[in-house]
């Protein structure tokens, strides 16, 4: 009994990342399938970023959903952690705070990745389409596993409208509080 109380936690190695991300490529639109979700991702279907190159260097990001019927949306920015190939971002939805995001799995053609925290607190399977073949999605899923993530946590996300997110009017939903994804 007491071997269980000071028997010292299995340390986990550090996330892997890939070896590049190509900002310009990656940018876009990434549909969810499915995360770790945040408590501001609660009710929220229809998941989806945005991800757009500024000339200032920084990529603005755009999550939105749709919770309750009802368009919502957060902005922030993303900046590339030097000497990482882009691999590490450092996402701000709220200054000064930035959250730690490390792409773990990307497609060489960018149609899917996998991105995480590197305490593994949060992860998402990300598409450029709304829907992924299950192969697809269970080969990310090994991979994400493989780095230690409980992938047993993960809930998919449902699409059923991903089109009606493209015109959304910023009074109406302005940082109603969704998570990076």
């Amino acid at each position: 009994m007491l071997s269980k109380l000071f028997k010292k936690k299995r340390s986990l190695k550090e996330l892997e990342v890939v070896a590049n991300v190509d900002v310009e490529k990656y940018c876009g639109v990434w549909y969810e399938i499915s995360s770790f979700p945040s408590a501001q991702q609660k009710n929220c279907t229809d998941v989806k970023a945005d991800y757009t190159l500024t000339d200032k260097g920084f990529v603005k990001v755009r999550n939105s959903c749709l919770r309750k019927g009802k368009q919502a949306y957060i902005t922030g920015k993303a900046f590339p952690v030097p000497n990482t190939n882009n691999a590490k971002l450092k996402v701000q939805i709220f200054w000064p705070f930035k959250a730690a995001l490390w792409v773990i799995a990307l497609a060489d053609d960018y149609s899917h990745a996998v991105v995480a925290t590197p305490n593994r607190k949060y992860m998402w399977i990300l598409s450029r389409k709304p829907e992924m073949d299950s192969l697809l999605y269970n080969d990310l899923k090994d991979i994400a596993r493989k780095q230690g993530l409980d992938v047993t946590r993960l809930v998919k996300c449902s699409h059923t409208k991903p089109d009606q997110l493209n015109g959304i009017r910023k009074h109406e939903t302005e940082n109603s509080g969704m998570l990076p994804g």
